[in-house]
């Protein structure tokens, strides 16, 4: 009998501890399963400026802030090398052009060369076809027939040799005239390398030098970007990437901008992973963007990658392990759909009416 009563008062114990137990059904209401991102504000096409020569940072046409259209100047690099350059090779282009023109003696002495040859030419030929048709009426010695024939040889080939020379040296200093020209051209080009330009209409961000410092080619020495239009750059983990899509609803949150949120589209994934953060960028543009933005405003994205407006959920707290529950007939295994940081859809497993637990922390 001892053994029996116990029993019994042991039965009302488990049956409170179970009411004691927190327990809900699931709801129907909207879900929206979205991918978090940190999210930084950047000016539409910023680019970094570099000099393509050394030199000394001698003026800075603007200041930061400022704002400038294509073409305008940003900085000015000195350094005397270019203009001497610049100035001998326009010199070494007049010589070219004067020797192939004619006017120095290198062509005209071969045309005068040439119009002797041909005198004497003309000269031989005479001598040399009357000496023929004497000879061919035997009149005359052979000697002197083949002395008027050699000689009429000789300036024929003579004349041939200046006109090839002629021909040779003329395409020689046309050669020298466009290698002068483009020598000319790229002394010209290095001069205007010293002056830093925009290449877009926009707004001078950032100076990296000082007047007087040294300028090189391997850091920048400004920033332009435009001034009208911002991006959204998100690093989102390499885990969701996969579930990207161009033209995805983005809602952002900025710090400069408390609890306001804008609304975005995803515009660019990046394919490259960034190795030493483990994550993927990509670029969001606003719909209605904040009347004031500046390059650097940091807050946070929701990329949404699905949405219902009424599926079957329970809270994550109620999840044990991956998918399962805790009911009245013990634990149960759920079929899992979309999910956000609160709640998780049941796509099958249990309905509205299966009471739920939540599980012992």
């Amino acid at each position: 009998m001892k053994y029996i009563l116990l029993a019994f008062i042991s039965i009302p114990f488990l049956f409170s501890c179970s009411d004691k137990k927190e327990k809900i059904y699931p709801e129907r209401m909207p879900l929206t399963e979205s991918v978090y991102a940190s999210a930084t504000v950047q000016p539409d096409s910023l680019y970094q400026a570099y000099s393509v020569v050394v030199g000394i940072l001698d003026k800075i046409w603007v200041e930061e802030g400022d704002s400038v259209a294509k073409g305008d100047r940003i900085l000015q690099i000195i350094n005397t090398s270019p203009e001497l350059n610049t100035e001998n090779a326009k010199l070494a282009l007049q010589l070219a052009r004067e020797n192939y023109s004619g006017n120095a003696a290198v062509l005209s002495g071969i045309k005068d060369e040439i119009q002797a040859a041909e005198l004497q030419l003309k000269n031989d030929s005479i001598n040399y076809f009357r000496q023929k048709n004497l000879w061919n009426q035997n009149i005359g010695s052979k000697l002197e027939y083949d002395n008027r024939k050699l000689a009429y040889e000789l300036s024929q080939n003579n004349l041939s040799l200046l006109k090839r020379r002629y021909n040779r040296t003329k395409k020689e200093l046309e050669t020298q005239v466009k290698q002068a020209e483009n020598n000319y051209k790229s002394a010209l080009t290095n001069t205007k390398d010293f002056t830093i330009t925009s290449k877009i209409n926009g707004t001078v961000y950032a100076l990296y030098k000082n007047q007087g410092e040294i300028v090189t080619t391997m850091e920048p020495v400004a920033a332009v970007g435009k001034s009208d239009k911002f991006v959204v750059e998100l690093l989102v983990d390499e885990v969701d990437i996969v579930k990207l899509k161009i033209g995805q609803q983005v809602f952002i949150t900025l710090d400069s901008y408390n609890s306001e949120v804008f609304e975005a589209t995803l515009d660019k994934i990046y394919p490259r992973k960034d190795e030493r953060s483990q994550t993927f960028k990509v670029e969001a543009l606003f719909k209605a963007p904040p009347a004031t933005l500046y390059p650097g405003l940091s807050g946070e994205g929701n990329i949404i990658i699905a949405q219902k407006e009424e599926t079957l959920t329970i809270p994550k707290e109620y999840l044990m392990g991956e998918s399962k529950v805790l009911t009245d007939d013990g634990e149960k295994e759920i079929s899992i759909g979309l999910q956000n940081l609160d709640r998780i859809e049941i796509l099958g497993g249990i309905d509205e009416n299966t009471v739920i637990y939540k599980p012992e922390q």
